[in-house]
């Protein structure tokens, strides 16, 4: 069945969305914005679960407006997800909030191997590393504007994601007794 040229394509369990929000604490205070659009996979790795589940249906210049709890958002924060590991395995240039894909080597082999470590605090001899999502623990309130959707082709649907991790802790690793596919990163 054709769909009619007017008519713009709805959300889908399967398609690509192209949005833009502020999130926002139960305050008030900002905590992100995102200004221009950009594209991220529904029914795949990029989005919270309960924010698909709110697209579904809408077409592009709807806007959303959401209250998650930090069970659908970025989760409980887990203390089990800091390490303080040696200085002198990360480089001379460290800032709090640099991010790791995995530990350095040499690193806690108790860490995950599969997340995101944010540098929480630097001492002289000593980093802290988190493997929380900066958010994680904090109710969220966000607005999303919806400004395209296509569908998604194949190889999108087949990778799971178009690359976009802002709402992602955990990295793609196929078997997880391995490090990651790339070497540990500074973003």
């Amino acid at each position: 069945m054709k769909s009619d040229a007017a008519s713009p394509m709805a959300v889908t369990p399967q398609c690509v969305v192209a949005l833009t929000w502020t999130l926002k604490d139960t305050l008030g205070d900002e905590l992100d914005t995102l200004d221009e659009p950009v594209e991220f996979l529904v029914g795949g790795s990029d989005l919270l679960g309960k924010i698909e589940e709110a697209l579904q249906g809408h077409v592009p210049g709807d806007t959303l407006e959401l209250h998650l709890e930090p069970l659908d958002a970025f989760g409980d924060y887990d203390d089990q997800l800091l390490f303080l590991e040696p200085r002198e395995r990360f480089p001379e240039q460290l800032e709090e909030g640099m991010g790791f894909e995995g530990l350095p080597p040499g690193c806690n082999p108790a860490a995950p191997r599969d997340r995101l470590f944010f540098v929480s605090d630097i001492y002289p001899d000593h980093v802290v590393l988190d493997g929380n999502h900066p958010l994680a623990g904090i109710a969220i309130r966000i607005k999303l504007k919806l400004h395209a959707v296509r569908e998604a082709t194949e190889d999108e649907i087949g990778r799971g994601t178009l690359g976009t991790g802002f709402f992602r802790t955990q990295l793609d690793v196929t078997d997880p007794a391995q490090s990651p596919p790339v070497p540990p990163t500074l973003h």
